[in-house]
Parts: structure tokens; C-alpha cells; sequence
């Protein structure tokens, strides 16, 4: 049996690659998130024509907040709302965030040196939603919502009008009390699978996954490759044997030729997070960082047309 990550030695995290984790991150969504994830790959977005088919793969990008300021987090919401994207990931800045590589380690530095809290995050949120026509969900590690309260947490979450919740550390043998509460919100539990998962677990984990199925495409933790690994072709043709559930695919996924690949071997969700929170966090100025970010997320809206 494994061990949840909180038992897990520095050794054996580094062994492991952390990958074996990852088949039990959890994402909670409410049904109009899940619906977006949907609306491309079944219904359509509120601004476009129906569609009868499963003809388009969602973008889901991922931007941390605070980096370089919640100020530029919010008009970067605006700016991949415009760009098309279908769903928004929205990291909330932790010191020891374990699930990621370097540029979103770097990047929640540089939000939690400036300041920003969680609260800071939800004040802001609840300003720009409403001006949103794609959901947003929020990115959490496990310690914020127990510092909160589980029951607290998820009711400011759901009240800022957020619509997921992503906890990369809890391993799903231990989210019992979480999905509890989740369903106590109307809230739908997605799980991840990885390259490492048996096929067995994997067959398991689609079956309880509602909302969607998240397929962390490489071993290790986030960041952008020059490649996305053949394998992640075999993982989708796999997991759609035995469901019809939605399938997006994430970690290392960077570029328009990397979107279009995974889009051609049949994901239904692409999800773009290093490359994103690089271009923001690490350009000379907010607004070359924007310019550049609205450039990435139409090209990458372009490759899934």
C-alpha cells in the first residue's frame, strides 16, 4: 500500500519522482466547470455555434496568482478568457510546492515575497469572474484549506464563484473527508492518472473520476520539454477503453506543435501551465509580460481550431 505524500521521506520523494503521487491529485469541480470541459469536446462555448460532435479539444492554462502582482494576474484572466481559453487554472502561491518544477516554484516565490495571501486571492477573484465567460478553478495544496477548515474552505470557494478545486498533495486513499464535503457542495471529484499508474488503478480511477480525467503526460513535476513523450498516446488510446469520460492531458505541455500532437491522439483537454507562468513572471515588465501571454494563448487556441 502506498504511503500518503505527508509520509513520504525526502529520499523517497526524490526516488520516486513524485509521479507515483500523482494518480491521486484531485481536482473538485461543480457542474457548470465540468460542463465547460464539455461544451468543446460536446456543447459549445456561450459564444459559439452548437456543435454535434466531439470536434475541438479544450485549452486549460494555468498562471499563478500574485506573479508579479494580483493586479497583472487579473487582467491576464481577461486576456486568456478572450484568447479562447475553455477552462482557467489559477495557482494560489505556497512555499513548498511540491507538485511543480522550477518556473512555477520560482513564480510562487516571487507572489508570497510581494505578500499576496489567500485571501488576497479570493478578493480578487470575486472582482474578475463575473466578467469571465470561462470557469475558473483554483490550485491548492492541502495546508491552506487545513488551516481554514474543510467545510470554511470549500464554502469561500465556492462563494468567490471559483468552480475546482485542484489539491496536488492528497493521495486519494486519504480525501475522504474532502470528497464528503465536496458532495455536500455539489462538487465532483476528478482524479489524476499518470504514465506510472497500473492499468488497473487506471481502469479504477476513470471509473470514479466525474467530471473529467486528468493524464499527467510525463514522470515528474510540471515544467515545459522539448517533447511530449509518444507514450501519452497509448495512456489516451487506454483510459478511452474504459470510459467515455472526458480526457485532458497536462505537464510539459508548452507549444502550439505540442497541443495540436496531444489534440491529434484523441485528448479532449489540453492543460498549459509553465510556459504561461514564465512568460508573466519573468518578462521585463507586466505588460511585455501580457503582450506575450495573449500571443502564447492565441496560438495555442489556433493549433486546436
Amino acid at each position: 500500500m502506498r504511503r500518503g505524500l505527508h509520509a513520504l521521506t525526502d529520499s523517497d520523494y526524490q526516488a520516486a519522482s513524485y509521479c507515483l503521487h500523482f494518480d491521486s491529485e484531485v481536482a473538485f469541480l461543480s457542474e457548470s466547470f465540468r460542463s465547460v470541459m464539455f461544451r468543446v469536446m460536446c456543447e459549445p462555448r456561450k459564444n459559439q455555434a452548437s456543435i454535434s460532435a466531439l470536434t475541438l479539444t479544450a485549452l486549460v492554462p494555468f498562471i499563478t496568482a500574485g506573479d508579479p502582482d494580483l493586479a497583472t494576474t487579473a487582467k491576464a484572466l481577461k486576456i486568456l478568457d478572450a484568447c479562447g481559453a475553455d477552462v482557467i487554472e489559477l495557482g494560489v502561491p505556497y512555499s513548498d510546492p511540491l507538485a511543480d518544477g522550477p518556473v512555477i516554484q520560482a513564480s510562487a516565490t516571487r507572489a508570497l515575497a510581494k505578500g499576496t495571501t489567500f485571501e488576497d486571492v479570493i478578493s480578487m477573484v470575486k472582482e474578475v469572474i463575473p466578467e469571465l465567460s470561462c470557469p475558473v478553478s483554483l490550485f491548492t495544496y492541502y495546508n491552506p484549506i487545513l488551516k481554514r477548515g474543510i467545510p470554511n474552505f470549500m464554502t469561500i470557494v465556492k462563494e468567490a464563484g471559483l468552480r475546482g478545486l485542484v489539491v496536488p498533495d492528497v493521495p486519494l486513499e486519504e480525501t475522504d473527508i474532502l470528497r464528503s464535503e465536496a458532495a455536500k457542495n455539489n462538487l465532483e471529484l476528478v482524479l489524476l492518472t499518470t504514465p506510472t499508474t497500473p492499468n488497473e488503478r487506471m481502469e479504477k480511477i476513470a471509473q470514479a473520476s466525474e467530471g473529467f480525467i486528468y493524464l499527467v503526460s510525463t514522470v515528474g513535476v510540471t515544467g515545459t520539454r522539448a517533447n511530449v513523450s509518444g507514450k501519452v498516446q497509448t495512456l489516451l488510446q487506454d483510459i478511452k477503453k474504459v470510459t467515455e469520460k472526458p480526457v485532458a492531458v497536462g505537464f510539459g505541455v508548452s507549444t502550439a506543435e505540442h497541443v495540436k500532437q496531444i489534440a491529434d491522439w484523441g485528448a479532449d483537454g489540453v492543460i498549459v501551465g509553465s510556459a504561461m507562468v514564465k512568460l508573466l513572471g519573468e518578462s521585463a515588465s507586466p505588460e511585455e509580460g501580457l503582450k506575450k501571454l495573449e500571443e502564447l494563448a492565441k496560438n495555442l487556441k489556433a493549433a486546436l481550431a
